[in-house]
């Protein structure tokens, strides 16, 4: 059951947050939305501070080094608006006028309240992959390293999950579109859905994701050969395990 999983989560790694937002927070002092460095939110291409964040390295370093820009193009400098807790990737939101991109709400991508209808609370649970974590997906034919790091979205009723969310990356050729995949809370995949999909058009064709509904998290196959099928099957593998093995090997 996905509610004993979670009780059994350690409180460290509960509270764990991937590297973007964790180097915010050692920065800044606060843990921002998903909506700092995305132009619609988490798994979306990256907005104009993302951007620059992305170009200075990623690092904590990042931050000064990108301090005096401007990646919304607000006038007002990137390290002022997060140290006044408003959003440096949104022109609509400046010291003066912070906007709501700090609620719970707003914390939560669209696409996955869309996902689950009627759902009112969510509980991010921030996945950092460790070593240990790394051999256990290699193990499960999962190939993840620290890049792979993300939130898990787990929808509450009555205080409990009732299943998991997660959207996610593939890399095709030298172009990229993202998943939103769901589960059930014995960690069943209820969908796997195409978001973002500009770059290839090939990859929003329904056919490419009906045959994931019903498995489990841990008997997903391994992808076979190449082209744009084989890179959903490679990047649903590598999710679907991140997902497992930081719930059930926390």
């Amino acid at each position: 059951m996905l509610l004993a999983v979670l009780m059994s989560l350690g409180s460290g790694a509960a509270q764990a947050e991937p590297a973007f937002a964790r180097l915010y927070k050692q920065q800044y002092g606060y843990t921002p939305s998903c909506n700092a460095c995305h132009k619609d939110g988490g798994g979306t291409p990256v907005n104009g501070y993302g951007q620059q964040y992305k170009d200075a390295g990623m690092t904590l370093a990042a931050f000064g080094t990108i301090a005096g820009l401007d990646g919304d193009g607000d006038g007002f400098a990137n390290d002022a608006e997060s140290r006044a807790r408003a959003n440096p990737g949104d022109a609509r939101s400046t010291p003066d006028n912070k906007g709501d991109w700090l609620d719970t709400a707003s914390l939560i991508p669209r696409e996955v309240q869309a996902a689950f209808p009627g759902v009112r609370a969510y509980l991010p649970r921030d996945a950092v992959l460790t070593d240990a974590d790394i051999a256990r997906a290699r193990s499960m034919g999962a190939e993840l390293s620290r890049d792979d790091e993300n939130t898990i979205y787990i929808p509450l009723e009555n205080q409990r999950p009732v299943g998991t969310a997660l959207i996610f990356p593939v890399a095709h050729g030298d172009k990229t579109f993202f998943l939103l995949m769901t589960t059930d809370r014995q960690l069943r995949i209820t969908g796997v859905v195409p978001l973002n999909t500009n770059q290839v058009p090939a990859a929003a064709r329904a056919e490419l994701y009906r045959g994931y509904t019903g498995v489990a998290l841990d008997a997903l196959p391994a992808a076979q050969g190449e082209g744009l099928a084989a890179d959903i099957a490679r990047a649903v593998k590598n999710a679907g395990t991140l997902v497992y093995v930081r719930l059930k090997g926390a």
